[in-house]
């Protein structure tokens, strides 16, 4: 095969690899639009969790009650803040490649957030939400408890939320009497990467238990004109029938669905962020690329051409 050959056979690679990084960067920003837009949605149902809470914690007045009972400061099988127990870890990664440094940078977030809890491994459960952060956490010397696929789609993150909260329901069983304490889950945390940028997202995160006493006491000081998006105008609480504390785990199972979600599409986002912005360095280096194999074409190809003009007229003059 003549270097012509080589170069244009490259040459057309080339703009089909240019042509599949242009496709893929339309995808990620798609991607990226979805899911913030899913993010945002979540905030009108959030606050709708909050005023329903207000409307429980005002009537009652049981709000110290209400936080020790879903926290466990009193009760044996709850989640408590005492150094007796384990930390429940969710790390979210990213099932696809080709997104850049985002695995490596949520988990080395995560690792050196651990280490600051000084927590013995032992005393971790960590669940591993995408398989490519598997190997990171592996190597850093991190068991996995539990691995779950990362949902490719909007329509499979509620179904995958409503998994990881099963799970998460077996934990605070998992210490429901004193001699299993020490194996109860106390508190869970969540890392993942959200969108910062276009282009860019950075590690976070959450504390999924025990709950935010401060939120709490803040949701319950609201006045009901504040909270209440529905009826703007109305100073009178709504009332309800069903027992106090059953109505709270139902609100805060629903909050808890909100949280998981949201790390969910934020890290979505900001995989399709990372991916993009992976994408765009690869255009350009292909672009050079490109440029270089063109310019080397079109020189041999002159190169070519002005022999075949020599030999036709060295030729024409011996001929003659």
């Amino acid at each position: 095969m003549s270097s012509i050959e080589l170069l244009q056979r490259q040459i057309h690679t080339a703009q089909e690899l240019q042509a599949v990084v242009k496709m893929m960067k339309v995808l990620a920003a798609l991607n990226i639009h979805q899911y913030e837009q899913a993010v945002t949605s979540l905030a009108e149902y959030n606050h709708t969790i909050e005023m329903g809470l207000h409307v429980v914690l005002k009537a009652t007045h049981t709000y110290e009650a209400h936080t020790q009972q879903v926290n466990g400061d009193s009760e044996p099988r709850s989640l408590s803040t005492s150094d007796v127990g384990r930390c429940g870890v969710i790390i979210f990664g990213s099932e696809q490649g080709m997104c850049g440094q985002f695995n490596e940078q949520i988990s080395r977030y995560a690792i050196a957030e651990l280490e600051k809890l000084n927590i013995s491994p032992e005393q971790l459960a960590i669940f591993a939400v995408g398989s490519r952060i598997i190997s990171h956490l592996e190597t850093a010397g991190y068991g996995i408890e539990q691995t779950f696929p990362m949902a490719g789609s909007l329509a499979e993150i509620t179904s995958m939320v409503q998994e990881i909260l099963l799970h998460i329901a077996e934990w605070r069983d998992s210490g429901s009497t004193t001699l299993t304490a020490r194996k109860q889950i106390v508190r869970i945390f969540l890392f993942y990467n959200h969108l910062h940028s276009n282009t860019l997202c950075e590690p976070y995160k959450l504390q999924l238990l025990p709950l935010d006493r401060a939120w709490l006491q803040h949701i319950e000081n609201e006045t009901w004109p504040e909270v209440s998006a529905v009826e703007p105008r109305s100073r009178t609480l709504p009332t309800f029938t069903m027992p106090s504390d059953t109505l709270v785990a139902s609100l805060l199972r629903q909050y808890f669905f909100i949280l998981l979600y949201r790390a969910f599409g934020e890290s979505l986002a900001g995989e399709n962020a990372s991916r993009l912005a992976s994408m765009q360095v690869a255009e350009k280096n292909i672009a050079e690329r490109l440029t270089e194999f063109t310019g080397q074409f079109q020189q041999k190809r002159q190169t070519a051409i002005t022999d075949e003009l020599l030999e036709i007229t060295s030729a024409f003059e011996l001929s003659h």
